[in-house]
C-alpha cells in the first residue's frame, strides 16, 4: 500500500510534553467518564526512535461511558472512525488544519479491560524496562523506514519479526 513518506526520527525530549498538552486539552472537556489517559506507542519510550506521532489511549471503565466520551471528543473536533478492525479500541481522527497547535497524534478509546489496551501498555512497559529490546526495535524501525519509504505494509512487515520476538519475551504471545 502506497503512503506518504514514512519518517522515523530520533527520540525527542519534547514528546512527553506534547502528550501532556494534548492530554490536558482532552481532560479539560471530558474528565468525568475517563479513568486515565495513556501515552503509548514508540514516542512514549525514552530513547526510542519513532514516527513523530503521539499515540494516545483514553481509558474508560466500559462501553457504558463511551457515548459521553465520544460526544466530548466530537466537541473537540475529533471524528469517530470505528474500531478499524481492532476490537475494544475505538479510533478518532481530526482535521490537522484545526489542530495546528498540537503535534500530530492518534486518539483511541479503550475499556480498561481491553486486550488492545493491555497489548499497548505491556509492549510500552517492556521496551521502557529492557534497553536491549528497545535498541533492537529501534534499529529495525530505522531500517524498515529506509527500505520501505512509501510502503506502509512493507514497513510493518519488516518490523513484524522483531515485534513477535519481543511479544514472546513480554508474554503477549506464547
Amino acid at each position: 500500500m502506497q503512503t506518504d513518506n514514512i519518517v522515523v526520527v530520533d527520540y525527542d525530549e519534547n514528546w512527553p510534553k506534547e502528550f501532556q498538552r494534548i492530554e490536558a486539552a482532552i481532560l479539560n472537556t471530558i474528565t468525568l467518564d475517563v479513568l486515565r489517559v495513556e501515552h503509548v506507542g514508540s514516542t512514549s519510550v525514552r530513547g526510542l526512535c519513532a514516527k513523530p506521532i503521539i499515540d494516545i489511549d483514553i481509558v474508560i471503565e466500559d462501553y457504558s461511558s463511551f457515548e459521553a466520551v465520544k460526544t466530548g471528543l466530537l466537541s473537540l473536533g475529533y471524528e469517530h472512525e470505528g474500531d478499524l478492525g481492532i476490537s475494544e479500541r475505538e479510533a478518532f481522527s481530526y482535521d490537522t488544519s484545526q489542530k495546528k497547535s498540537f503535534m500530530e497524534h492518534h486518539i483511541y478509546v479503550c475499556p480498561k479491560n481491553s486486550a488492545e489496551l493491555h497489548r499497548h501498555l505491556t509492549f510500552r512497559n517492556h521496551l521502557r524496562n529492557n534497553p536491549s529490546d528497545c535498541q533492537k526495535y529501534g534499529t529495525i524501525k530505522l531500517a524498515a523506514a529506509k527500505e520501505f519509504q512509501t510502503d506502509i505494509e512493507g514497513y510493518l512487515n519488516m518490523k513484524g519479526e522483531v515485534i513477535t520476538e519481543i511479544y514472546q519475551r513480554c508474554g503477549l504471545i506464547k
